[in-house]
C-alpha cells in the first residue's frame, strides 16, 4: 500500500538570511549572469567602428592629454606617462564599474517584471565587464611601460589580487548606490560630481610626495581609493610586491564595503520591482 505523501508546509522561519539566499541564487543563476555580461559587452561595442579597441584607446587618449598638460609641472617623476596610466586604469576600473552597477539596475530593472533573476546580477555583470575591459587595457599599458623605460618585474603576478580588491570595493559601493538610485534618481547625476572630486583627491595625476604631510595623512586615512590605486600601481610602476601592511588595510576596507553593500542591497531588493 502506497504511503500518502506528507503535506508540504512552507516555514518562513527556516528561510536563510536574505543576503545568504541572494548569494545562493547568484550561484544557481551563474549562467544567466554570464549572458548578461556577454550582452553588456556586445551592446557597448557593436555599433562602434573600432569595436573593443576603444577599451585600449580610451585610457591612452586620456593619458596623452594629462601628460601634455602636467608633464612640465611634474617633470621630476620618472616615466610620468606610465605613472598616470597605471593610476588611471585603477581609477577607471572602480569609477566605471561602480557607476555601471547602479545604472544597470535602474535601466535594466524592467527585466525584473518579466523573469526572476537575482537583483545583484546587474551589479555583478557590470563589474565583470569592467574587469574584462581593464585586462584588455593592460596591452597598451605594457607598451607605455617599455617606451618610458619602466621595467616589468615579477611583481606583476600580484595584479590579480589588485583587480580583485578594486572590483570588490566597486561592487560594494555600486550595490549601496543602486539602492539609493532606485528611491532617488538624482543620485546617479550627483555621483558623477562626486567621482570628479574624488579622482583629484587621489594621487593619480600628481605624486603623493607633493602633498603636505598633514594632507597626505588625511587622504591616506579617509580615502580608500588611495591605497587601492597604490596596490595597482606598485607591481607595475614601482616594480615591487606590496607589503602585508600595505595590503591588509585595503583588504579590510573592501570586505567591509562588500559585506555592507551586499546585506543592505539584499534586504531592500524585494521592493525594487515596485519602483523600477
Amino acid at each position: 500500500m502506497s504511503q500518502i505523501p506528507r503535506e508540504m508546509i512552507y516555514d518562513s522561519s527556516r528561510r536563510p538570511h536574505r543576503a545568504i539566499e541572494e548569494l545562493i541564487q547568484v550561484y544557481q543563476y551563474r549562467d544567466l549572469i554570464l549572458q548578461l555580461l556577454r550582452r553588456d559587452l556586445l551592446t557597448r561595442y557593436k555599433r562602434s567602428f573600432l569595436g573593443i579597441a576603444w577599451t585600449m584607446i580610451n585610457p591612452l587618449g586620456t593619458m596623452l592629454v594629462l601628460t601634455v598638460v602636467f608633464s612640465q609641472i611634474f617633470a621630476t617623476v620618472h616615466g610620468y606617462a606610465a605613472y598616470i596610466l597605471t593610476g588611471l586604469m585603477a581609477w577607471n576600473l572602480f569609477a566605471q564599474t561602480s557607476n555601471a552597477a547602479m545604472v544597470n539596475l535602474v535601466w535594466g530593472g524592467q527585466l525584473l517584471h518579466r523573469v526572476y533573476i537575482p537583483r545583484t546580477s546587474f551589479a555583478i555583470s557590470a563589474v565583470g565587464v569592467g574587469v574584462i575591459n581593464t585586462v584588455l587595457a593592460l596591452v597598451p599599458l605594457v607598451v607605455v611601460l617599455l617606451v618610458t623605460g619602466v621595467p616589468i618585474t615579477w611583481a606583476v603576478v600580484f595584479l590579480p589580487i589588485s583587480f580583485l580588491l578594486i572590483a570588490g570595493f566597486a561592487l560594494g559601493v555600486g550595490l549601496i548606490l543602486s539602492v539609493f538610485a532606485i528611491y532617488f534618481p538624482d543620485v546617479a547625476e550627483m555621483y558623477q560630481i562626486i567621482l570628479s572630486a574624488w579622482m583629484y583627491l587621489t594621487p593619480i595625476v600628481y605624486p603623493e610626495e607633493i602633498l603636505p604631510a598633514s594632507t597626505r595623512s588625511l587622504i591616506m586615512t579617509l580615502n580608500p581609493m588611495y591605497s587601492l590605486v597604490k596596490l595597482f600601481r606598485l607591481p607595475l610602476y614601482d616594480g615591487r610586491f606590496p607589503t602585508l601592511m600595505e595590503v591588509l588595510p585595503s583588504a579590510v576596507i573592501v570586505v567591509v564595503a562588500l559585506v555592507v553593500g551586499w546585506v543592505y542591497f539584499s534586504l531592500r531588493s524585494d521592493e525594487f520591482s515596485y519602483r523600477v
